[in-house]
């Protein structure tokens, strides 16, 4: 069915019988109403004399304040649908997709709940598409940079690293000590060059496979942060490159947010598979997430802008017991988590 005919078919709805127009809606309990008091004032044995009596303006005014009440009650119903999409306009996060309008109310409201689920449609195609292309260009420049690094950088550290400690050997007394000194800055110099390397691109990751890419990441942690981290980590089948990209990515950050947030000194890292979907659980017992950081940091929303491009979702909370949970559900050959 072609674009045109979807648009004619939701017309066609939002008009079928049964649904009154606002306009006609507003009109007939504005005029419900009318009728009603004309009614009630034909029946009653209430009158208003020439001058008017103190009586009798108070028994015009409780019969206008009750008409209004009526008025405004009936005029609230009528406009609830359009309170409650303009409530839900106001919720919708496109980092959480799939929050949709029902079409219920009259013709008017059916058919603007229509095109502002339409509209959501496509912001969130856009976005998942445009943050995708971001990704990959992201990724491709990281790739780039620790090869050249290694390739440049690294190689001309090691070069000199070398060259400090043959000059060393054959320097006299404190001119030696002081290329010793040198050569070891440089060595441990080259040294941060590879960890940058390292965390620019996983080369675990591409040559021995995820749960190695997750330990080797643990373990550097451990070395330069004294963070332990307790692990179960199961090997998953069926991830693209992209999931286990992500995966590897979101428990980065993860580990990266409990270092310097968290205050605590161990965390827990686990990777399974069950119902069709590979599980990541970054977990810690540390501050947890405090009511004044509601709105995610940067990091968080990268966190989340990642798992949208691969249809997974990732939930970040802080258990009864303490602490933080991030999870992350990823669909394993095309089942959904």
């Amino acid at each position: 069915m072609t674009a045109p005919e979807q648009n004619r078919d939701r017309r066609t709805a939002a008009r079928r019988p049964g649904r009154l127009p606002l306009m006609w809606s507003i009109f007939l309990t504005n005029a419900a109403v009318l009728v009603a008091a004309g009614v009630v004032l034909a029946i009653s044995p209430a009158t208003i004399s020439h001058p008017v009596t103190v009586q009798e303006i108070g028994t015009v005014v409780v019969g206008v304040l009750l008409m209004l009440a009526i008025n405004a009650f009936l005029f609230r119903q009528a406009l609830r649908p359009l309170e409650r999409l303009s409530a839900l306009m106001r919720r919708v996060d496109p980092l959480r997709p799939g929050q949709r309008i029902s079409r219920d109310g009259g013709p008017e409201t059916v058919e603007l709940a229509d095109a502002f689920n339409r509209m959501i449609d496509r912001l969130e195609s856009e976005r998942r598409e445009s943050a995708w292309r971001a990704l990959v260009a992201q990724e491709s420049e990281r790739r780039r940079l620790a090869q050249e690094l290694h390739d440049q950088v690294g190689q001309s550290m090691t070069a000199l690293t070398l060259q400090l400690a043959t000059i060393a050997d054959r320097a006299p007394g404190e001119l030696g000590e002081e290329l010793a000194e040198a050569r070891e800055l440089a060595r441990s110099t080259a040294e941060e060059v590879r960890a940058v390397v390292r965390e620019l691109r996983p080369e675990a990751l591409d040559d021995l496979g995820l749960p190695t890419a997750l330990t080797a990441l643990t373990e550097r942690l451990a070395t330069h942060t004294g963070l332990h981290v307790e692990k179960s980590l199961r090997r998953v089948h069926g991830l693209t490159p992209e999931a286990e990209l992500v995966i590897y990515r979101v428990a980065q950050e993860s580990l990266t947010n409990v270092i310097r947030h968290s205050g605590a000194d161990r965390a827990e890292l686990r990777l399974e598979q069950s119902n069709g979907a590979a599980t990541l659980l970054v977990s810690d017992r540390g501050r947890g997430i405090a009511p004044e950081q509601a709105e995610p940091g940067q990091g968080i929303r990268g966190m989340r802008e990642r798992a949208l491009l691969i249809d997974a979702e990732l939930e970040i909370s802080s258990p009864i017991e303490g602490g933080t949970l991030v999870r992350l559900a990823v669909p394993v050959d095309g089942a959904q988590p």
